[in-house]
């Protein structure tokens, strides 16, 4: 009789296993600057796209709108990031980083560089490259939107 393979030899398994490893440990390593994940992500998303609106990083998160003034309210209360009113329709604010949280996503940005290093560490630059393709082939798949971590939609809406 052929006996089941173990969940730990698994692509999922391991896949699951992994990414809640690095999800952990990428949370304390921002917790450190004062920030949570959704914080990092939305700073580095404002940063992408100098004066978008609310309502369109709302849809880019896949969150309500009055979650994500919740976010920016956090943030704005930070010193991180501003609303400006935008010129061209007075309905809406356009959001900007402050210089803190200028600085502050540089430190995010490095954090992150060595979250990397650390857990990549057992491999080589062409097996860091291989699994980035491999990863990015099955988020596609999947239908997960390229930048936006899934964990977003646990934060409600």
């Amino acid at each position: 009789m052929k006996r089941p393979r173990a969940p730990s030899g698994r692509a999922a398994f391991l896949l699951a296993q992994v990414g809640a490893h690095a999800a952990q440990r990428f949370g304390e390593r921002v917790q450190a600057l004062g920030l949570t994940p959704a914080d990092a992500g939305v700073l580095r998303l404002v940063a992408a796209a100098p004066g978008r609106s609310q309502q369109d990083l709302a849809e880019q998160l896949g969150l309500s709108p009055s979650r994500v003034v919740a976010l920016i309210d956090e943030l704005e209360g930070k010193g991180l990031l501003e609303r400006r009113r935008n010129p061209d329709d007075r309905r809406t604010y356009a959001l900007a980083l402050t210089a803190e949280g200028t600085d502050r996503l540089a430190q995010v940005s490095r954090l992150a560089a060595e979250h990397e290093a650390d857990l990549c560490a057992a491999l080589d630059d062409g097996e860091r490259a291989i699994l980035a393709g491999l990863l990015r082939r099955i988020a596609e798949q999947q239908g997960l939107k390229p930048g936006i971590h899934p964990g977003y939609r646990n934060l409600g809406s």
